[in-house]
Order: structure tokens, then C-alpha cells, then sequence
């Protein structure tokens, strides 16, 4: 996506040398975030194509440990963060993105593959259209937190509100909302690559970590992205 003089997945080489440009260092977050995403369309795909899905979510209450799960590692990674090990951020990582895919097999077998594929493809171009203004944009986007916060919110007390309620006709509503939501988000923590690079330039150890953390932002933009979209556009259920 970013020129760079280097191989976007030599991670473990010198990292943060004086002469790494913000090209660089934001290709290498882009290769996190592309490895998590790797991870879970894999591992999701294999677990549906096998059959595992079934065994592993016959185990009560699965879907809630893994909600659990999920929480906590995020919590975790952005808790600590300087005093963390680049190793153990990488492996938080890792696992979050294991976790995801597991709770990913379930659309395998809900959804036509077609239908997942082009949802992918689609969340791919709004994400990376988004990525490229939130990179180049010389408007500060952090003026945006306090609408984007609000939107969560909205889109988590509308969440719950589906336990209890018959939410059908508001659903698209919903959907739209969030796909707004996270294609802001997408912009906004692309303009944050480059300040944490000018923050941390120089400090190898914690421009490593900060690379990771953003990578799993940005995956968490593409994940909820996907989401929506599937919502708002799947049709083909397998159901």
C-alpha cells in the first residue's frame, strides 16, 4: 500500500531504526493487521469446512466464553502497554485474532462463500478508501472522537436492546449506523499511525508495540466493518 524499502513481513529485523520512514512503519502496521485478518478467515474457514464448528459450539455456553475472551484480550492489549514485552503484545494479538476466528466459523455455515467474498471485497474497498483520506487528510480527525463514541454507544445499547426486542425494523437503520461508525473510525485511527510514529520515533522497543496496537484498531475497523455490511447486504443465508 506504502512505498518502503524493506519486506513488509521481516517484523523481527531492525525495527525502528533512525532511517525508518512513516511509510515504512505504516506498511509494517499494515502487515499485522493483514496477518490477525489472515488468522481469522483461515481458522474460520477450516473449523466450518471440517465440521468442528458443531463439536466446538455443542460445548455450553461457548458463545459467551468467548465474548469474554475477546473483552479481555482487548482490555489487556490497551491496558500497560509500555511495560508489556513486544513479544507478549504480538501474542495477545495472535490470540485475538484466533479467538475472532472461531466466533467467525459460525458465518461460514450461516452464508453462501459467494456471499461472504463479496462482502469481503466490498469491506475491503470502503476500508481502504477511508484508510487513504484518514492518511492523507490534513484535517485533524480527533475532532471526531466525541460523534464516534456516541455512535458506539448507540450501536451497543441497540445491540442489547435485540435481546429483548423485536428490533427487525430498525435493523437497517442500525446497520447503516455502524457502517458510518466504523469507516469513520477507519480514517480516524489511520491519521493516529502517523501521530504515534512522530511520538514514538526513535524508541524502537515501544514504536514495535504501538505498530501492533494499531494494527489491531485497524482490524477491529475492518472486522465491525465486514459486520455491518454482511447485516445490511447478506442475503444469501444458508438458514
Amino acid at each position: 500500500m506504502e512505498e518502503r524499502n524493506v519486506n513488509r513481513y521481516d517484523f523481527d529485523s531492525d525495527y525502528a531504526r533512525a532511517e525508518l520512514t512513516l511509510n515504512q512503519y505504516v506498511a509494517r502496521t499494515y502487515g499485522w493487521m493483514f496477518v490477525g485478518l489472515m488468522i481469522t478467515f483461515v481458522l474460520a474457514a477450516a473449523l466450518a469446512y471440517t465440521g468442528t464448528v458443531f463439536y466446538l459450539f455443542s460445548i455450553p455456553y461457548l458463545p459467551m466464553i468467548l465474548l469474554i475472551a475477546e473483552v479481555a484480550v482487548v482490555l489487556i492489549l490497551s491496558a500497560g502497554i509500555q511495560k508489556r514485552s513486544v513479544g507478549v503484545t504480538r501474542a495477545l494479538f495472535a490470540l485475538y485474532s484466533v479467538i475472532n476466528g472461531m466466533v467467525f466459523s459460525v458465518y461460514f455455515v450461516l452464508y453462501e462463500v459467494a456471499n461472504l467474498i463479496f462482502i469481503f471485497g466490498l469491506t475491503a474497498l470502503f476500508f481502504g478508501a477511508f484508510a487513504l483520506y484518514g492518511r492523507f487528510a490534513k484535517t485533524d480527525l480527533s475532532r471526531l472522537r466525541p460523534l464516534l463514541v456516541g455512535g458506539l454507544i448507540f450501536l451497543v445499547i441497540a445491540g442489547l436492546l435485540t435481546m429483548f426486542i423485536d428490533f427487525t425494523t430498525l435493523e437497517r437503520i442500525v446497520c447503516m449506523v455502524g457502517i458510518v461508525v466504523f469507516l469513520c473510525f477507519t480514517a480516524y485511527d489511520n491519521q493516529k499511525i502517523k501521530a504515534n510514529y512522530e511520538y514514538f520515533y526513535g524508541d524502537e522497543v515501544m514504536l514495535q508495540k504501538a505498530s501492533i496496537y494499531s494494527a489491531l484498531q485497524l482490524y477491529l475497523d475492518f472486522i465491525n466493518l465486514f459486520l455491518y455490511l454482511l447485516r445490511f447486504l447478506g442475503r444469501n443465508s444458508r438458514r
